[in-house]
């Protein structure tokens, strides 16, 4: 499941573009979310790797 990690922040940058694009909100006032959703996947990746670098 490690491995597939890559694939959230892609899967959730794709949904909120297609959201902006639904909602006629401009790529520049929507690239708060961009950040919001490439901060969260960092944070989450690097707990995910200190779980593991903890744990063996």
């Amino acid at each position: 499941m490690i491995r597939l990690m890559f694939l959230l922040p892609i899967i959730l940058c794709l949904a909120w573009y297609f959201f902006l694009k639904a909602n006629n909100v401009t790529m520049k006032e929507g690239r708060k979310g961009f950040f919001y959703i490439l901060a969260f996947s960092a944070i989450l990746l690097g707990f995910f790797s200190m779980m593991i670098y903890i744990t063996q």
